[in-house]
Formats: structure tokens, sequence, C-alpha cells
């Protein structure tokens, strides 16, 4: 008897939320969502930007305190109003964008705001224990280093251990592989089976449905705040099927490439590039590339190789030491972000949040920040809110940018749509040059089709595309030609007709090859 109650408990669900109902105002972002979690496995949670994914595990970490519904946790109902209740229970979620302090050290994240922490801190014990878990899980990391020395990847294993070092049993990854290498997808996999295997359960937000595919065992699908269908993944055939239960239709998965003509003479040369980091290190070591017009040159490299400072001498966010910048013939070297989108440079960037938007201000606002000076926007000084308002629609119905309002402020868009906003605002100027960084990060599978369909339709009209990408498929799809960066320097080029992935390993390893 006692046998039958032990696996009675093995089988019943860790997690069951039913009825969830979120609303913001008017707008219901969750509609009656119910959702089953298995102990012990890794469930995917798949819908489009705006779905309802990150609210429904807000509202389960206690992020959201007030929703309508239930929630069960090992059996039992519980009422999760903040994330120490979350905690608590033994629930952990890493974030799509990561909750650190990067002034603190890694064992200060760690303990921060524990409820069982004492007048006194005893960090040397705590880093102790942190040391062991990591090396349990093979996740090495030094306690005491500033969460700013560490790379995007141990930051993200700096937050998983966070969560297990609070005992959580249940741990949401959202969007987790969305700023990882190649390399480090591959080590976060073999961390979740390792979990999956000590009895964790993982819930796995992710729009990279192969990896899905790979790592999950059952999935929910939201499609506009409701549950479209709850399946194992053996019962799916393709990532197509997937696709059409998101979107509710038939999903172009295809990019929409057609020969185009290049022109003779580059329109972007660089040439002996060289910066300085953060720290006054040379990062650019004398880079010199040209693209022609109606070219995609695409760069690929392990992150942290001089891809981020590269991009800020282009887009007037640093100072280069020397070298030139040509844009047409016309130097354009060291020019201010201001001089540079008026010589006909559009840029989407790494961090959105950082760069790309200003979340505090409306919709319309932020579609209009590069050209807000334009005569069909503003007349003799005052804005033109009509003509703003008509092409802010045109521009989010056109990107399928999900919104309330118009009004709304940036920051309460979801991730994908964020991304969307800043690629329809970047690509409608009709820029000469278009430096896109991870312009699909964060996008659904048919929404970063489109973004990309629509880079290359700037590229048939003839605009100089530089190309940097974390997901070296994605670039190999997209680029004529791939430079491979390391180190502040160029390893090697290939051309499409002989693009070669080992070569391509081996320059991202440090490799030249001529």
């Amino acid at each position: 008897m006692q046998q039958e109650t032990e696996q009675t408990k093995a089988a019943r669900p860790a997690l069951q939320m039913k009825g969830i109902t979120k609303r913001f105002g008017s707008f219901t972002a969750l509609n009656q969502v119910d959702l089953s979690v298995n102990t012990g496995e890794v469930h995917a949670l798949l819908g489009e930007n705006g779905a309802g994914k990150s609210t429904l595990m807000n509202c389960l970490f206690g992020m959201y305190g007030q929703y309508d519904g239930e929630i069960y946790w090992q059996g039992e109902p519980v009422r999760i109003t903040d994330s120490q209740t979350a905690i608590r229970k033994g629930i952990g979620m890493v974030h799509q964008h990561f909750m650190l302090i990067p002034v603190m050290t890694v064992i200060e994240n760690v303990v921060l705001g524990m409820t069982d922490n004492h007048w006194v801190l005893d960090l040397k014990a705590a880093a102790r224990r942190f040391t062991e878990l990591s090396q349990t899980y093979h996740l090495a990391l030094d306690p005491w280093a500033k969460v700013e020395q560490l790379s995007v990847g141990q930051q993200q294993r700096l937050e998983i251990l966070k969560s297990l070092y609070r005992h959580a049993r249940l741990l949401i990854l959202d969007e987790p592989t969305a700023v990882l290498t190649p390399e480090e997808v591959d080590g976060l996999f073999e961390i979740i089976d390792r979990l999956k295997a000590e009895g964790h359960t993982v819930i796995f937000i992710s729009h990279k449905l192969n990896e899905v595919m790979k790592i999950c065992d059952r999935c929910t699908i939201l499609r506009n705040g409701s549950v479209a269908a709850t399946l194992s993944i053996s019962q799916v055939r393709n990532r197509e099927t997937l696709a059409r239960l998101m979107v509710g239709n038939e999903t172009d998965l295809d990019l929409h490439e057609t020969d185009c003509h290049l022109g003779s003479q580059a329109l972007l040369e660089v040439k002996q590039l060289s910066c300085r980091g953060d720290y006054g290190q040379l990062i650019c070591k004398q880079l010199s590339f040209a693209i022609r017009p109606g070219e995609i040159l695409g760069i690929c490299g392990v992150d942290g190789n001089g891809q981020r400072e590269l991009v800020e001498c282009l887009t007037g966010l640093r100072q280069a030491e020397s070298g030139q910048y040509l844009l047409g013939g016309r130097e354009l070297l060291n020019c201010d972000a201001r001089q540079l989108l008026k010589s006909g440079v559009s840029h989407i960037p790494e961090d959105r949040l950082k760069y790309g938007l200003a979340p505090g201000m409306s919709l319309e606002e932020n579609l209009i920040l590069a050209d807000y000076k334009r005569s069909d926007f503003a007349r003799h000084g005052w804005l033109r809110s009509g003509r703003i308002r008509r092409q802010a629609m045109a521009l989010c119905q056109r990107f399928g940018v999900r919104f309330s309002s118009l009004k709304q402020p940036a920051a309460e868009l979801s991730g994908g749509n964020q991304q969307k906003l800043v690629a329809a605002r970047e690509l409608d100027r009709q820029p000469r040059l278009l430096i896109a960084v991870h312009p699909s990060r964060g996008l659904d599978v048919g929404a970063a089709r489109f973004v990309q369909n629509a880079i290359l339709s700037m590229k048939r009209k003839g605009t100089a595309i530089l190309y940097i990408a974390g997901e070296l498929d994605e670039v190999m799809e997209m680029s004529d030609r791939i430079l491979v960066m390391y180190e502040g320097q160029f390893m090697g080029q290939q051309a499409r007709a002989n693009y070669d992935r080992t070569q391509i390993g081996l320059m991202m390893a440090g490799t030249p090859i001529s």
C-alpha cells in the first residue's frame, strides 16, 4: 500500500494552474488558462510574442499579485502574491532579462533578499556552500567576482545557481538560450538533463522550436492569452506543426530570397579601425572590410570578441582610436549618432531596452524618435499628432506589433513586440546602411522570419547590410559573406558558395584561415 502511495505521489502533477485570468485595465492578457506540469518533466510553454507566456509565469512567480484562478503546488492550493512566497515554496525563475545587480559580487547577489539571512551576513560560509553547489553542477563561478565582470552565459549560470541555492524544485527558464553561444546552449541542456534526472521540474519558455523538440517532454501552446493545445513532444512531427498551433494557420518559415545585383563599388568601407574597451584595453585591432550595395556581410564569433565595440564605433556610441569609416566615400569616423542617422545609417541594436527604445515613452513617440523633425511629423516646431498616429498604426500593423494603445509605454510590451517595434522603425527609414545586431532575438518563429524577410527586401533595394547574430546557422542563412571575429581581429572570411562549418568553427576558436 505504501508503494502505491509513493507511485501516486510521483505521478501527480507538480504544478496545476486552473482558470488563470489576468487583466491590465480593459486588456485581458490571460483568459481562463489551465497548465499542468508533471514532476521531473521539462515542459515547454510556447506562443507568439504577446501570447501571455511571461505573464502566466509572472503570476506563478508572484510578480503579479492580483489575478483570478487557482494554483496547486505539490497537490496543495497556494496563493502566491509575491516572489518571496514563490521562492519559499521551491519555485525559482530565470527571467529573460537577468535580475542581477552588476556592481555586487556573485555571492552578494545570491544571498540578497533571503529571509533566513542573519543580522551579520556570513558571506564566507555562503560562498563555500555556493562553490560546492557550482561544482556539483559543473558550473564553476568565482563567488567573489563582480557580476559586471561576467559574460552573459556566466550570468545565466549564476541565475540558475541562485535558484538552486534557494532549494528550488521547479525552475522557470524564460527564453534561456536567447543570448547564449551554441557551446553555452549545449552546456545549458546538460544542466537541464541533470536537473530532470534529480527530480526537478523545468518550465522552458522559448521561440526556438528545434530546441523545444530536442529538450522538452510536453508543451502547452498559448494563443491570444488562451490555451490552444497541450501535447506530448513525441506527437509532434516537425516544427511547422508547432508553428501552426502557435499562430492558428499555416506559417511561412521560408526566406524569400531572390537573386540581387550587387553594386560594383563598395558603399561601406572600414579601414584599419581600432578602438579601446571600457577599461582602456585595445579591443578592435585594425579591422578592415567593405560592403557593396545589396550585399549582406555577416560577422560571427563567440560573444565578447569585439563585435559589440565594433558596432558601437559604427553607430556613434564609441570613439574609435584610429582608422577610416567611409559611407559612399564620405568620412563618418567618430560622428555622433544624429549625424549617422542623417547620413542614412539605421541600427537594430543588441540591447533593445538600453539602445533601441525609450521605455517610458509611448509607441508613437518611439516610432518617430529618429525622424521627429521630418516635415511629415512636425511643422513650425509643432508635432503633427494625426500623421504620427497614422504612421505608428501602419507600422505596428505591418510588423505585427501587439499593443492595447499607441499611447502605452513601450516598457509594457512583451520583449518580442519591443523588438518588432525597433525593427519597424529602423527598416522603415529606408537606410543606405543597416547594422542589424541579433535582429530576431526574442521573436517567435513567424515574427523572426518576417523581420529577416524585411531585411532581405532592404537588400533587394540596394541597402548595404552588416548582420551580426549569436547563432551561426542564422548568420550563414542570411549572409552573402561571413567574417569570423576572434579577440578583436578577423580570422578569415567565407563566401556563401564555400561555407564550411568546420573551418568557421576553427576560426571562432582563434585559428586564422586564409
